[in-house]
């Protein structure tokens, strides 16, 4: 197979879809790879490390799009990308579709293959091709709150951890899982007044197993929330359904009670958010003002630390970057039914029920399409 690897052109996204040793092992397995030009520039991977690893570097992506079978990514297709999709190829990377009505319009209308990293699952019940860069993005979130907290980003002017004779910083994190648990880890790390939020009593034991009385742990309800959320300094927002739009528990009026100079991180922008505040921003503008309160909304956060986050990804997406290479991407979802799960968009058809749901298009279910 003949496998493309565009730059990525999303604000300030610094990641590349396959490392030079990726490269190199989707080669041996007998697949040519096409990499643009400096798309490795960000990771500092350079484009003589890409041809010593055996792949042919064209000078523009309309030449890696135009002959790839498979495109491999991280980010969603920008418009100019989506634009250069064709019927029958396939398109491998983070797609985020509920939130994203244009999006989703302009990649039903490609004809393509559309697998998206986020909706993959495992035998385990997670989310394989998710949970690195969650975990990335939980930690810098804790991270992106400290930064805002300085009033000169626009908080409250206190340190997290505090300082002997002075109260440590409250943050309220909302979920459990992969974003909320690495956003506890380093939030205790500085010595926060933590709070953990989850519906989930299994996800607190957990986490209480794991960071004992350093944490409070909370029952996720309505009532629960609105207490926690408008006495915090900062606010995690980390809940996730997997391919769905994320759920709304922060309502406008939350954010009107918060304290002047609170800060609210929404890891789940990708999916539309979970405060109802919340529009995306970028890297080159990460944050704004609603009610005095700090919003922070970068919709591809570890774009960031792109050397770090690239290398854990890969980590993850070879094994199904070669399965899709070495069967073709027919076979390789009907072996592998988690992989198979990750099909959003086929031919024209919406192939996830949350995505279908969410923008108002009629479900096709998966086994139709692979014959099953």
């Amino acid at each position: 197979m003949l496998i493309g690897v565009p730059k990525e052109i999303k604000n300030h996204e610094y990641r590349v879809g396959l490392t030079p040793a990726s490269v190199r092992e989707v080669v041996q397995h007998g697949h040519q790879v096409l990499v643009e030009a400096k798309a490795g520039a960000g990771i500092g991977a350079s484009d003589e490390e890409y041809r010593k690893a055996g792949a042919r570097v064209q000078d523009s992506a309309a030449e890696v799009f135009a002959q790839a079978a498979m495109i491999v990514k991280v980010k969603e297709p920008q418009a100019e990308e989506r634009r250069r999709l064709r019927p029958g190829q396939v398109l491998f990377t983070y797609l985020h579709l509920a939130p994203d009505a244009a999006q989703t319009q302009e990649l039903v209308a490609s004809g393509a293959t559309c697998i998206a990293y986020e909706t993959v699952t495992s035998s385990a019940g997670g989310l394989p091709l998710l949970a690195p860069m969650s975990e990335v993005a939980g930690r810098m979130s804790i991270q992106a709150a400290a930064r805002c907290l300085e009033r000169e980003a626009g908080g409250m002017g206190v340190l997290l951890g505090g300082v002997p004779g002075v109260d440590n910083a409250k943050v309220v994190i909302l979920g459990g899982g992969v974003v909320g648990a690495n956003a506890t880890l380093m939030a205790v790390g500085l010595g926060a007044e933590v709070v953990v939020i989850d519906r989930s009593v299994d996800v607190l034991r957990a986490l209480v197993r794991q960071f004992g009385t350093r944490i409070r742990t909370l029952a996720s309800n309505a009532a629960a929330i609105e207490a926690e959320v408008t006495s915090a300094a900062a606010v995690i927002g980390g809940v996730l359904i997997p391919g769905a739009a994320a759920p709304k528990l922060v309502s406008r009026a939350m954010v009107q009670a918060m304290r002047p100079g609170a800060v609210v991180v929404d890891v789940a922008i990708d999916q539309g958010g979970c405060f109802e505040t919340a529009h995306a921003t970028t890297h080159a503008a990460p944050t704004y003002l609603v009610d005095g309160v700090v919003h922070y909304c970068v919709a591809n956060m570890p774009g960031a630390v792109p050397r770090t986050s690239t290398y854990a990804l890969n980590n993850a997406t070879l094994p199904f970057v070669l399965a899709l290479a070495d069967k073709g991407w027919r076979k390789a979802l009907i072996d592998d039914r988690h992989l198979a799960n990750g099909l959003n968009v086929h031919a024209g058809q919406v192939t996830c029920a949350g995505v279908a749901e969410a923008l108002g298009y009629a479900f096709v279910d998966p086994r139709t399409v692979l014959g099953g």
